[in-house]
């Protein structure tokens, strides 16, 4: 079996999110939008807002996904930590396109955030500690069944929190 490459999950910020995606944090109600507002892109399909149950999965990675049609937002319910291993999105439009292996990186995600990923943007997660966590999402109706692009890691990569 080969040991697994570890990676330790770094904090989010913003900055440090940029290329795959928008760190939403909280903010005054009544704000103007604004550079810290996610933009969506939610015109190829029916958009879908859903609360997802998940149970704890090992924290080794061996595959991760994108979605090409539609951007993907995430945010943990009753404020859990949560972890999430992303690659940017270099060729969105091109369905022969594989991560950037380089620019594979970890991050924690604070119960006060939630996460919009680019459109096209590798990602494996969400991971937690608890046995059951339960997660916003937002994406399109059909995203699990018609726009589900998975490729294994060229090795496993083991989050260490």
């Amino acid at each position: 079996m080969e040991t697994p490459r570890r990676m330790v999950p770094q904090a989010a910020t913003p900055e440090a999110i940029a290329p795959y995606g928008t760190l939403i944090e909280p903010g005054e109600d009544g704000a103007a939008f604004g550079p810290a507002d996610a933009v969506l892109e939610l015109g190829r399909g029916t958009p879908r807002l859903y609360i997802m149950r998940l149970a704890q999965r090992p924290l080794t990675v061996r595959g991760i996904t994108r979605h090409v049609r539609v951007t993907q937002c995430l945010a943990a319910m009753g404020g859990r930590e949560w972890f999430v291993l992303l690659a940017p999105p270099d060729a969105p439009d091109d369905p022969a396109a594989t991560p950037d292996w380089s620019r594979l990186a970890a991050f924690r995600i604070s119960g006060r955030q939630a996460l919009k990923l680019h459109r096209g943007t590798w990602h494996a997660g969400p991971y937690f500690a608890e046995a059951e966590a339960e997660f916003l999402n937002l994406e399109l109706s059909d995203t699990n069944e018609a726009d589900h692009h998975t490729v294994p890691l060229p090795e496993p990569v083991r989050l260490a929190p």
